[in-house]
């Protein structure tokens, strides 16, 4: 097993780490079976599996944290089991009940509790459900059998900077999804066609790509890792798009917003109106909510300065305070989102 004892939790990159157990369950004659609890890192799957030629795989990405009381919270597993299902009728693969769903996550945060990081430490555990195709297939068609696999690690912040502005780019050459294809499913290979743009990014020192609207190139859709938003003045903007993947974070802090007093608005954001809004943020399980201080739009040498300080500002601040707050029990969960376990 995994010595922990050397660990910095307060220094942990956002990465995989063995931990001590996965969980895993299986569909098959058109039921799912028992949860499996395994040590194994590895799976034993078919040549022709439906996941490796005709990509039948979907995935989420949840986190457990450790409060200052000790307890262990886990945030939005619900909404995390209703998107996962969203996602596999997207594809027709089996959607997995979302009381079963909550089971394994339970088991397999308790499984490893160990590997929770320290309440002050600023890091979590990352809780990752993936879904694949397994029967053996060469016609394109569903798969008949299919498997979830749930394993964790612990990680700190996606961005190594944590919550400190970051800037990204826009290129028009590039796709994140088709529009009225997956973008709104979480499908692994939305995330493969947006490798290019962000290597790209990266290589132009960018933290990420704002990706545009896939049909006119007008309007902003999300960033690669995580959805997008922004304040202006008195209201919270986010972009409504068919191609968007809903993020369960997103979801969280448009309540938070509206808890704020905040007018909340969900709708298409020319990219020229960036040079309107008084802060953004790029947000999502692994992102959180992170702010942003330069967004380029390469296409049109446009430089859109969101802080002119180099600081967050203070709604995005306060929304970051205030979900954190709540993932981590220091404020009241008010609208039921964190599972404490026993």
């Amino acid at each position: 097993m995994t010595n922990l004892e050397n660990i910095n939790w307060s220094s942990l990159p956002f990465g995989y780490m063995k931990a001590d157990y996965n969980v895993r369950c299986t569909y098959k004659d058109g039921k799912w079976g028992e949860i499996e609890v395994s040590e194994s890192e590895y799976i034993n799957i078919h040549i022709a599996a439906t996941c490796l030629h005709y990509g039948q795989e979907i995935f989420e990405g949840l986190k457990a944290f450790r409060g200052k009381d000790g307890k262990i919270r886990i945030f939005r597993p619900e909404a995390n089991a209703q998107r996962l299902i969203n996602s596999a009728n997207g594809i027709k693969m089996a959607p997995m009940p979302q009381e079963l769903f909550v089971e394994m996550v339970k088991k397999v945060v308790k499984l490893n509790e160990r590997f929770i990081p320290p309440y002050e430490s600023g890091s979590s555990l990352y809780i990752r459900p993936v879904e694949i195709g397994t029967s053996a297939q060469v016609g394109v068609k569903p798969a008949q059998e299919y498997t979830v696999i749930m394993f964790v690690t612990p990680v700190g912040p996606y961005f190594p900077d944590g919550f400190k502005p970051t800037k990204v780019a826009i290129y028009r050459e590039y796709d994140r999804a088709a529009p009225l294809g997956t973008g709104k499913w979480k499908v692994g290979g939305n995330y493969a066609c947006g490798m290019r743009a962000t290597e790209r990014a990266h290589e132009n020192g960018f933290s990420a790509v704002l990706f545009l609207d896939p049909k006119e190139k007008l309007y902003l859709d999300e960033c690669g890792p995580a959805n997008f938003f922004a304040i202006k003045g008195n209201t919270y903007i986010t972009p409504k798009s068919e191609s968007i993947l809903p993020s369960i974070t997103n979801m969280s802090l448009q309540q938070i917003a509206k808890d704020m007093g905040l007018n909340v608005e969900r709708r298409p954001i020319p990219v020229e109106e960036l040079a309107e809004v008084d802060e953004a943020a790029e947000c999502g399980t692994a992102a959180v909510c992170t702010p942003l201080s330069h967004i380029y739009d390469f296409d049109n040498d446009k430089d859109y300065l969101i802080s002119k300080d180099g600081q967050a500002g203070p709604v995005v601040t306060e929304l970051y305070k205030r979900l954190q707050g709540i993932q981590k029990g220091d404020l009241p969960d008010t609208h039921n989102w964190v599972t404490v376990l026993d």
